[in-house]
């Protein structure tokens, strides 16, 4: 049996995921839209409170922001992460702006904050894509790995040791073990997904007794 690379997100799963991003963004675009603005002078006090550790203040803030964090996390969709995960990751770097804008000497929360939220956003993007590269690389590794454990299956007539493939594929025996042992998870996953295909009551027990 092929070593099976990491499960990725079936049709249906990514269309059930695409259902609830749609979902919570229409929840998020509602929130923003009811958040009452901010009023004359109402900013500098409320700032002030939630450099004091003001919950209440830095909830008030972040609602009222809500509408620039949709807007930064809109602009950066198709990169990696979906706008509701950007969202999220936004709200985040905005709670920072919050808390940390009185104690920065900038005079201009609107740009600090959006500065605070797109870093907090790209971080998240680079994390994802760097997530990815590594689970790209793995399941390569995979793939050398069962190669090579077939190889000297062939050539030595018996299973090979964790050492034998680690010195023919130039790795160490700690990264043979590793990579052995997502090889079998794979393939534990691989043969559980056909059996949950398989009809019990399509098959004849008699029958196979009688095949042994």
């Amino acid at each position: 049996m092929g070593a099976q690379p990491i499960p990725t997100e079936g049709p249906q799963r990514a269309s059930a995921r695409g259902r609830e991003d749609d979902a919570a963004m229409r929840e998020l675009r509602q929130q923003a839209r009811t958040a009452p603005s901010l009023g004359a002078g109402e900013l500098e006090a409320l700032l002030e409170r939630s450099a004091r550790g003001d919950r209440v203040s830095q909830d008030r803030l972040v609602a009222a922001n809500l509408r620039m964090v949709i807007r930064l996390a809109e602009a950066r969709q198709e990169r990696g992460l979906s706008v509701p995960d950007l969202v999220q990751e936004g709200s985040l770097g905005l709670v920072e702006a919050v808390r940390t804008f009185a104690t920065e000497g900038s005079s201009d929360f609107a740009a600090f904050a959006e500065s605070k939220v797109g870093a907090q956003m790209d971080a998240a993007i680079e994390a994802e894509a760097a997530a990815v590269r590594e689970g790209e690389q793995l399941v390569a590794a995979a793939s050398d790995y069962e190669r090579v454990e077939i190889m000297l299956r062939k050539t030595l007539r018996r299973a090979a040791t964790e050492a034998e493939i680690a010195q023919k594929l130039e790795w160490t025996v700690e990264r043979t073990r590793y990579v052995a042992q997502v090889v079998a998870d794979a393939r534990r996953r691989h043969d559980e997904e056909l059996l949950a295909f398989i009809d019990p009551d399509s098959i004849d027990i008699d029958d196979l007794i009688d095949r042994e």
